[in-house]
């Protein structure tokens, strides 16, 4: 089994709004963007985070994919398309100390997320039909599975560089799972 994981193309924020499951448009330029995107087209099965940066990968390689609630990005509540500056000190420095347990307002904590993810990847890898799946996705998304397959210390995960329209991909065999190659 080969997974691919990718990641949406660059999205348009000057202002550094926190984003995770607000829509966050693509760059103005995002079909350039797209044509940099090294993507086969032979899976077996696609799925997709159905938020629109996502989907418009999809879509833009005419892709005949599925979308799953579970590839979402990270759901920050109340702290959604605010400027990163202007969410107050008393709720965001808890976060910055603890972004693992610690959550906004109205949204999830990392640990949330994580089972979510693990949800997800649990029924991907019982796919026996398929044996090359592209999963179009968001950076956190993608770090939680790598954080699945080579178990480093969750705390970590921001260490993980996963560039705008760039794989990972991850070979599976019996059940063992490795990363073959990072941001291709």
């Amino acid at each position: 089994m080969e997974i691919h994981l990718i990641r949406h193309t660059a999205v348009e924020n000057p202002e550094n709004l926190c984003y995770g499951f607000a829509e966050m448009p693509l760059r103005k330029d995002y079909p350039e963007d797209f044509k940099t995107v090294d993507i086969e087209d032979d899976y077996d099965l696609i799925i997709s985070s159905p938020s629109q940066r996502c989907c418009l990968l999809a879509d833009y390689f005419n892709f005949n994919y599925q979308t799953d609630e579970r590839l979402r990005e990270m759901n920050f509540g109340n702290w959604e398309m605010k400027k990163w500056t202007d969410i107050p000190e008393e709720e965001i420095n808890p976060w910055y100390q603890d972004f693992v347990n610690v959550k906004a307002s109205g949204g999830e904590n990392l640990l949330e997320m994580q089972a979510r993810v693990l949800r997800f990847w649990r029924e991907l890898i019982q796919k026996k039909e398929a044996e090359k799946i592209l999963i179009i996705a968001h950076a956190g998304v993608i770090r939680l599975i790598l954080h699945a397959v080579l178990q480093f210390p969750l705390e970590n995960m921001f260490s993980i560089q996963i560039d705008y329209g760039k794989k990972v991909i991850i070979h599976g065999d019996e059940g063992l799972f490795s990363v073959k190659k990072m941001n291709v």
